[in-house]
C-alpha cells in the first residue's frame, strides 16, 4: 500500500481553495446582460449575483402599465442571474483536474 503524504495532500487542498477564491474574485468583476421585452427593459449582473445596472425603455415607462414593468423587470432579472450562475459554473469547471484530459 503507498504512504499518504498528508502534508502534500493539505499543500494541494490549500492551493486549490486559493484557486478558488481568485475565481470568486474574478467572476465577481465579470458581468453578464440579459433583457427582456425586445429590449425594453436590460439588466446587468455580476459573478457575485449582484444586480449591478437596470435600464428601462422610457417608452415602458410612458405606457403607465405598471404591472407589465414588473413583470418585465423580473423576468431581465432572472435570466441575468442564471447567464450569471452559468458563467461562474463554468469557471469553478475549470478548476476539475478532470478535465485537464
Amino acid at each position: 500500500m503507498a504512504d499518504i503524504d498528508l502534508e502534500e495532500m493539505l499543500k494541494q487542498a490549500q492551493g486549490l481553495q486559493a484557486k478558488l477564491q481568485e475565481m470568486q474574485n474574478a467572476a465577481a468583476e465579470r458581468t453578464v446582460e440579459s433583457q427582456s421585452g425586445g429590449g425594453m427593459v436590460r439588466v446587468v449582473v455580476d459573478g457575485a449575483m449582484r444586480v449591478r445596472k437596470i435600464e428601462i425603455d422610457p417608452a415602458v415607462v410612458a405606457a403607465g402599465d405598471k404591472p407589465m414593468l414588473e413583470d418585465l423587470i423580473v423576468a431581465a432579472v432572472n435570466d441575468a442571474m442564471e447567464r450569471a450562475k452559468q458563467m461562474v459554473a463554468l469557471e469553478i469547471n475549470k478548476l476539475n483536474p478532470l478535465n485537464k484530459f
